[in-house]
């Protein structure tokens, strides 16, 4: 049984003006577990939407969403997200205390939950940092803590939208690394939301491509065999990212029709 399945998805919204539009159509999915799979394609074909699915902080309109074979009826421990910004962590509490914070929730006795977030700033390369606020930490280090913080409930699913978007180059290059270290040690399943093509290669065993929205679905799916470091320096890499840029420039050159019509 696949881990993750999404059978005909869809998702529509209304504005406030009473009009109705189709953010994702006909989705279908399934994810197996211990995966890193990417999920990338043109602004504003539904990436986040089907983040937002997973993690069910929304409904589906129509189709079946599951975990494990039961039904995603809400949000769970057993998926911690990862944000784009950093503003979901709490300002007035230590970098320890922000990856304790669910476990407090959970009523895990202090010692207890200090030694696990011990060990996930550990594990995060943040050791020597714990007494830190979120003002005193760059923002790399403050994704470093929101990475932690999911993984601290031990979820079956870790999800990430754009997590490294806001960083620059060098960091986000440092975070791709520790974030592929992590997930080699632990082999959490990850599905993760990007628009870059390198990141999605560095990262993922596998890489979905969106259609254009509105109604975004699934397009095509890329497995991703690079053993060993993957840079552009390996002819595998480049012959992969030209296969994805050519499916991603399509729908790209098709959303800037629709908008020009």
């Amino acid at each position: 049984m696949s881990l993750i399945t999404l059978s005909g998805i869809g998702k529509s919204f209304r504005s406030r003006e009473g009009r109705s539009w189709v953010a994702v159509a006909d989705f279908n999915l399934t994810i197996e577990n211990g995966e890193f799979y990417c999920l990338l394609g043109p602004s504003g074909c539904g990436k986040s939407t089907v983040l937002s699915l997973l993690a069910g902080f929304t409904q589906p309109t129509t189709g079946r969403l599951e975990l494990a074979g039961k039904p995603i009826t809400g949000a769970s421990r057993d998926r911690g997200v990862v944000f784009q910004g950093d503003d979901s962590l709490y300002p007035w509490l230590t970098a320890v205390e922000n990856i304790e914070f669910g476990l407090r929730l959970r009523g895990i006795p202090h010692k207890e939950r200090r030694e696990r977030a011990m060990e996930y700033l550990e594990l995060v390369g943040l050791r020597g940092q714990e007494a830190k606020h979120p003002t005193e930490l760059s923002g790399g280090m403050k994704q470093r803590v929101q990475i932690a913080r999911a993984l601290a409930n031990e979820p079956k699913i870790l999800l990430m939208d754009e997590p490294f978007g806001a960083l620059d180059a060098q960091t986000r290059g440092g975070m791709q690394a520790e974030l592929r270290r992590i997930w080699d040690k632990m082999k959490v399943t990850v599905v993760f939301i990007t628009h870059d093509i390198d990141e999605a290669i560095v990262l993922a065993t596998r890489i979905g491509v969106m259609t254009a929205g509105p109604g975004g679905t699934l397009k095509k799916t890329f497995p991703v065999d690079i053993p060993g470091d993957r840079t552009r320096a390996d002819p595998r890499y480049v012959a992969l990212y030209d296969q994805i840029h050519t499916q991603v420039r399509e729908e790209v050159l098709r959303a800037a029709t629709r908008r020009a019509a």
